[in-house]
């Protein structure tokens, strides 16, 4: 089994919305209406959407491969480019998705991994992520990780507001 990376850029955007698409009705269709799941992939994974973010210099995508497949995809932030206003020591990791078929591989810590050695190099001192409350999975997995929730903040997916905690994990 070989795990390896690939920074996304501009000529990806198409396949890196093909994969946001799959990897979050995969995660969250079951838990959302179909009007409020549409409403949301149509606003954040639209190819204008992801062209502006791949663009931006304070954020960086990546592509994970288990063998020689796509198995899901990283989003980090810095600097102004974070969703919330953490400070210049900090980065977020805004997404952090795999398809369902490759869950329980270890890719998640191998994304994780891969989050906090940019933060390093970036000289930044902490690394946060912003999680759905009722995602118990994640959470369990991000505690183990070593995150601890310090907030929450609200997210809309279509009109329905929701509430996502902070977790932050100091390096």
């Amino acid at each position: 089994m070989t795990i390896h990376f690939r920074k996304c850029t501009l000529e990806n955007s198409r396949q890196l919305q093909k994969l946001s698409y799959e990897t979050f009705n995969e995660t969250f269709k079951h838990q959302n209406s179909p009007e409020n799941m549409n409403a949301y992939l149509e606003r954040a994974f639209n190819l204008k959407q992801l062209e502006k973010e791949l663009s931006n210099n304070s954020s960086q995508f990546f592509f994970v491969y288990l063998n020689s497949e796509v198995a899901g995809y990283l989003k980090v932030n810095t600097d102004d480019a974070q969703s919330e206003d953490m400070g210049d020591e900090s980065l977020e990791i805004e997404r952090i998705y795999i398809k369902n078929k490759f869950q329980k591989h270890g890719l998640g810590k191998s994304l994780l991994n891969k989050a906090t050695e940019i933060a390093m190099e970036c000289n930044k001192k902490k690394i946060w992520l912003g999680v759905w409350e009722n995602n118990d999975h994640a959470i369990a997995f991000y505690k183990k990780m070593g995150f601890v929730q310090t907030g929450a903040h609200a997210f809309y997916m279509g009109d329905e507001e929701q509430i996502d905690f902070i977790m932050v994990k100091t390096l």
